[in-house]
């Protein structure tokens, strides 16, 4: 039997949990291994996973269920270790519908395992009921919980002209982050997102960033990836692997933390604009061993427990605001609007640039130097 595995997020890579589903898997057929998300990335490097988990493309988890799908294996699982029960199975609601949405035909049965090794994990056969999903709920001390349930339980909304997106298994005090963008903050253990014409609008149980919403625009909410707090749990000792560096003085150019990060692994230097993208970026980029040189105004959204940063990276503070505005600057100054500039010699030289940037537009600022 061909058996396709994707991987969610880091919790369950940190658990250790990742490993041992995919050994006890591997008792059922061949297997294959295949990360969907980005935050899992760094997980699985600091894991020494990359030889068992493809992390090798950007995907969503629907999108990595489809490939599977399109490779006509025998059998889908998707492994999950969300924050609560609820959160975990409406994820693979979310996730599953949306894979459901891109296929003809749906005979390959998909098999959710959430939360193992908790009191309220599960196993979900979100389109069968074989045999092997109860073995695993008994070998794995987990419950089935059937699709009707889930739905029934926490995705039915009562008024449908509403359009709103409940978001379970929140805490006060969380951060909200919609598609990668910090958007606002919990003030209750419930929490509802509310759009009009494609914007959020309003919120209950937490209150609105407006930069924040400017920053995310447009979006749809029913398919929109929504967190809260941390993006991952772990107290980790971050694994640092050597990568090819450019002959050249290779420096990039990155303003949101919703982009891939990992494709600039082959710069010599990387310029980060926002609180949150210098604070992900940088965690990310200590892997490859490339410094940054962020651009900040000290309003921090928390959203890794500990935020790594390459020795030598150069952190400037500057007045509250003026961050994007210096980042629109750098951008079209120093990179001419394109991603990549092989203009300068080193960090020094690009300091001095943005310096002079920054006294032009007279902002206040402060330079922090890693070390």
């Amino acid at each position: 039997m061909r058996i396709g595995i994707v991987v969610h997020g880091p919790n369950i890579i940190d658990s250790g949990y990742a490993l041992k589903l995919i050994d006890l898997l591997k008792e059922y057929g061949d297997v294959k291994v295949r990360l969907g998300g980005t935050m899992g990335r760094t997980a699985v490097i600091d894991a020494s996973l990359e030889n068992v988990i493809d992390i090798t493309r950007k995907l969503v988890p629907s999108d990595s269920l489809k490939i599977f799908h399109d490779d006509n294996v025998d059998m889908i699982f998707l492994l999950n270790y969300g924050k609560s029960d609820v959160t975990g199975q409406v994820f693979g609601y979310k996730v599953y519908n949306h894979y459901a949405d891109k296929i003809t035909d749906n005979n390959i049965p998909v098999i959710q395992i959430e939360r193992p090794g908790e009191k309220d994990g599960s196993v979900i056969p979100w389109n069968n009921d074989l045999e092997i999903v109860h073995e695993l709920s008994q070998r794995l001390n987990l419950s089935v919980v059937k699709p009707d349930e889930i739905y029934d339980n926490h995705i039915k909304n009562d008024n449908p002209d509403v359009n709103q997106r409940i978001v379970h298994g929140v805490s006060p005090g969380e951060n909200i982050m919609v598609n990668s963008v910090i958007i606002g903050k919990t003030d209750s253990n419930r929490l509802t997102l509310i759009a009009k014409d494609n914007h959020i609008v309003d919120i209950i149980g937490g209150e609105l960033k407006e930069h924040g919403l400017e920053k995310l625009g447009e979006v749809d909410l029913d398919s929109a990836i929504i967190k809260t707090g941390l993006l991952r749990h772990a107290k980790i000792t971050p694994r640092v692997i050597s990568t090819d560096k450019p002959n050249d003085f290779k420096v990039t150019f990155l303003d949101h933390a919703g982009e891939d990060v990992y494709r600039f692994r082959d710069s010599s230097l990387v310029i980060t604009v926002g609180d949150d993208t210098t604070l992900i970026s940088s965690d990310i980029l200590y892997r490859f061993d490339i410094p940054v040189v962020g651009i900040t105004d000290g309003d921090l959204d928390k959203v890794v427990e500990n935020g790594f940063k390459v020795k030598n990276s150069i952190i400037f503070e500057v007045e509250s605001g003026f961050d994007d505005i210096i980042g629109q600057d750098i951008k079209r100054i120093l990179f001419e609007d394109k991603p990549v500039s092989y203009d300068f010699s080193d960090i020094e030289e690009v300091r001095d640039k943005i310096v002079e940037i920054i006294k032009n537009i007279n902002c206040k600022y402060k330079i922090n130097y890693i070390n």
